[in-house]
């Protein structure tokens, strides 16, 4: 079943569902709190009420959009959509899971762990703070954004300083002369704009590293970035752990605008985030909503570029690069998710979060025309099987049904390719092992292109 037994730990009440599954409305009767403030409300509503979603919607993700519902109300049901992660308020928890999981959600675990270096902390049945696996998610994401932002170089903007001395370059501040230098010894107070990496931006990027040093299992996360976290020491010579209040009051003021530097919008909402739990603890309050959702669809791909990233190209349109045209000039932006570097037997490789039966009609379009852009005569549907099935053929045709001479060409195909995702298994280790065996049959098909 989709939905297990409820669980109580320490008066908490926690259910657990399926992405892109249905419910009764009854099932939701225990965190009736919760499911009322997320149901049929879109994932931008959701975020500004402090909902963390990644990777960041619309510009990240072409599979959600801000209008898209986690859980939408249909007659008696419940729907849930294509997002996974956890959510809570009060005493009550979300934690929406991997259709494609079985009765663990050792999937959605090992996609974390592969695609975001997640450590393995994230048994969330047997740990009796679900809060404290809640945040320390927030933490884990934070090498992976700092990485993202840095791509961009070091963040700065002009900032104002002051000076007290002989080399006036600025503008004079009169009532800090008088304070300061009456009677006049030579010095001059002054104020000078000057474009700064060691601004407050930076400086909160320094104040979450320092808070996750202590953690005790800091260090392994802040490894993973190790030399964007060395570069923002390096640059933050102001910094003064006595300040992170009055840091974090800066950067909820002046978030960052500019369109270029968006990473480092994530990364600063991230920081806020995990600096503010010091404060309270992450979703104080009967009222308010907290959480986390992560895009399926998105971490999918991630996933498969790790798998087959040496025999692929991978265009990427959150960060615009590969970009491709189906016309001359500049006509017919396209983003395929793979093609095969072999420019002899090219291939075109579409990645899908759903099962094989759900693939079709606009999907065969789509990936048609990729091959026909690229002269690919061979196509792959990449998606997650859990029931085991072979891989499916679909020749194309040639001919008409006018004419009465339909016929399967020899030439052009497009194939189902499932990657097995064991789901008897009792524990995660036997997971692991089991769908690295899966990893290594799904790569070789490949293998020869």
């Amino acid at each position: 079943m989709a939905i297990r037994n409820q669980l109580t730990v320490m008066k908490m009440k926690l259910l657990r569902i399926k992405d892109n599954s249905q419910q009764k409305k009854q099932s939701f009767a225990d965190i009736k709190a919760l499911s009322d403030k997320i149901v049929d409300k879109t994932l931008e509503q959701l975020e500004r009420e402090g909902i963390f979603v990644f990777p960041e919607i619309v510009k990240d993700a072409a599979d959600i959009t801000r209008d898209q519902v986690i859980l939408q109300s249909v007659n008696d049901n419940y729907v849930s959509g294509n997002v996974m992660g956890f959510l809570g308020c009060g005493n009550e928890r979300l934690i929406i899971e991997s259709r494609f999981s079985g009765d663990s959600d050792y999937f959605f675990q090992y996609l974390l762990e592969k695609v975001m270096a997640f450590p393995n902390l994230v048994d969330l049945e047997t740990d009796a703070d679900q809060d404290n696996r809640i945040y320390n998610f927030l933490l884990f994401l934070f090498p992976y954004y700092l990485k993202s932002a840095m791509r961009k170089g070091l963040y700065k903007e002009y900032i104002s300083r002051r000076y007290n001395d002989g080399n006036v370059k600025g503008t004079i501040d009169i009532a800090r002369q008088i304070r300061l230098n009456t009677p006049f010894t030579g010095n001059v107070a002054y104020t000078q704009r000057e474009f700064s990496y060691d601004n407050a931006l930076m400086e909160l990027v320094r104040h979450t590293i320092e808070f996750i040093k202590h953690k005790p299992y800091g260090n392994k996360i802040l490894a993973k970035a190790k030399e964007e976290v060395k570069l923002v020491i390096d640059v933050t010579a102001k910094y003064e752990p006595y300040s992170r209040a009055k840091i974090i009051e800066r950067n909820k003021r002046n978030m960052v605008h500019h369109a270029y530097y968006r990473e480092y919008l994530s990364l600063q909402r991230l920081c806020i985030l995990i600096l503010q739990r010091q404060k309270h603890q992450i979703g104080t309050g009967s009222k308010q909503i907290y959480g986390i959702l992560v895009d399926g669809a998105w971490l999918w791909e991630e996933y498969l570029y790790l798998l087959i990233g040496e025999k692929f190209y991978h265009p990427m349109n959150k960060d615009d690069k590969g970009a491709q045209r189906l016309f001359e000039g500049n006509n017919g932006l396209i983003y395929p998710d793979f093609i095969s570097k072999s420019n002899t037997n090219r291939l075109i490789a579409d990645a899908k979060y759903k099962p094989t039966e759900n693939i079709g009609n606009r999907d065969y379009l789509q990936v048609l025309a990729y091959m026909f852009r690229f002269d690919a005569k061979v196509g792959y549907y990449l998606y997650p099987e859990s029931k085991g099935a072979d891989d499916m053929k679909l020749r194309m045709n040639c001919g008409s049904t006018y004419e009465e001479n339909v016929t399967p060409r020899d030439d052009v195909s497009i194939i189902k390719h499932g990657l097995k995702i064991p789901t008897d298994v009792g524990e995660y280790k036997e997971f692991v092992a089991e769908i690295k065996n899966s990893e290594e049959e799904f790569v070789k098909i490949f293998e020869q292109s």
